[in-house]
């Protein structure tokens, strides 16, 4: 899969930019602050309806535009596709060869994309939001209909929390109408939990092996769920949902009290083990960055075991943040199978066969050089 070319207007600090793509590997060079991750984020957004750096799509429209519009022509293996995402005061629109698609879930996945940036570096040390995050962005790229599960669940806890805090504010008991919502909470929180397991399971089957490689085979990897409340990954769904609704009834007056939902699946984690050692409390910056770069290197294979095609990979700036050794590791990894986006201030200082053969596209103040 790649991206053949793109169109852009309005979007931040591009009034109009089209380019054309070579599909192995391009370099986008460029100052800071002239819109080289503009660049990258545009085709992020054009494959995952939203944003890897702001949860305000207003942000994205150019300053004083009433909208931004993003167009790519996407090259797969047994089809062509004509992807357009437009961004308006009013929400989103989004259309696969020119038809609109009423939901997002029905859009994202036609076009695939691994991001690699230099916060990414710091998921196993971040906060757990981050490492939700991760696990809904590239869960939801290969199963659509857990997209639908996450936003009916989201849907639902803002209800319920807004009831509690109702209830919190009245000083009242615990009611049906509460049950409801927790009846209604379990029914998609259980779904999205056993999902969640499914996909961790095929994540270390391809971190381990490429965590290994990157340590000279002097490291192991595990990867665990840590769920809110005690519930395991062969637990069948009907288990999930009882053990769910009998600590939702246990907590219901903590709940009350504190006028918020305290578990599920919004409040879950992920904790990574590299020999036994919790990498997160235990593990030098060394081994973060090269269980997050084994993470990566895993989604692309992940994903393409999944769908039967490479995903794009985006590299914000990342190569800088990585030694010699890791970033031969990544590049040597993508050469020759995924197209890839490169942004850097100077290919100086870096040596590495595939760059050199790579097609360069200089940016300076929103607008592609000569």
């Amino acid at each position: 899969m790649y991206i053949e070319n793109i169109f852009l207007q309005n979007f931040r600090n591009y009034e109009s930019l089209q380019l054309s793509f070579e599909d192995r590997i391009n370099v986008i060079i460029g100052e800071n602050a002239q819109g080289k991750t503009n660049l990258l984020e545009a085709i992020y957004v054009l494959a995952m309806a939203k944003s890897h750096r702001t949860s305000n799509d207003k942000e994205l429209i150019r300053f004083g535009e009433e909208y931004g519009k993003i167009e790519g022509s996407v090259k797969k293996r047994s089809s062509s596709l004509f992807l357009q995402f437009i961004l308006s005061k009013k929400g989103k629109k989004a259309k696969i060869n020119h038809l609109e698609q009423q939901k997002l879930s029905q859009y994202i996945g036609h076009m695939n994309v691994v991001m690699f940036a230099p916060e990414d570096l710091h998921l196993v040390k971040g906060n757990p939001q981050g490492r939700r995050r991760f696990l809904d962005m590239e869960l939801g790229q290969i199963a659509p209909v857990y997209l639908h599960e996450l936003a009916q669940y989201q849907k639902v806890l803002l209800q319920r929390n807004h009831y509690l805090r109702k209830l919190q504010l009245e000083r009242k008991k615990a009611d049906e109408m509460l049950d409801v919502f927790t009846i209604q909470l379990v029914e998609h929180g259980a779904v999205i939990l056993q999902k969640r397991f499914s996909f961790l399971q095929l994540l270390q089957k391809w971190a381990a092996p490429i965590h290994r490689g990157i340590s000279r085979g002097m490291e192991s990897l595990e990867i665990k769920y840590k769920p809110s409340i005690d519930v395991w990954e062969d637990m069948d769904l009907s288990k999930i949902k009882d053990s769910y609704y009998d600590a939702f009834q246990q907590i219901k007056e903590r709940e009350i009290t504190r006028g918020t939902t305290l578990i599920g699946p919004h409040r879950d984690d992920l904790v990574f083990f590299v020999n036994d050692q919790n990498v997160q409390t235990y593990g030098s910056q060394g081994q973060q960055r090269t269980t997050a770069l084994s993470l990566k290197l895993a989604e692309i294979e992940l994903i393409q075991s999944e769908i039967k095609e490479y995903p794009i990979l985006l590299l914000d700036d990342v190569l800088s943040e990585l030694d010699d050794y890791r970033q031969s590791h990544l590049l040597n990894t993508i050469q020759g199978k995924v197209q890839t986006f490169v942004t850097t201030t100077s290919v100086e200082g870096i040596e590495h066969e595939t760059l050199k053969k790579a097609q360069a596209i200089r940016i300076s103040q929103g607008s592609v050089l000569a």
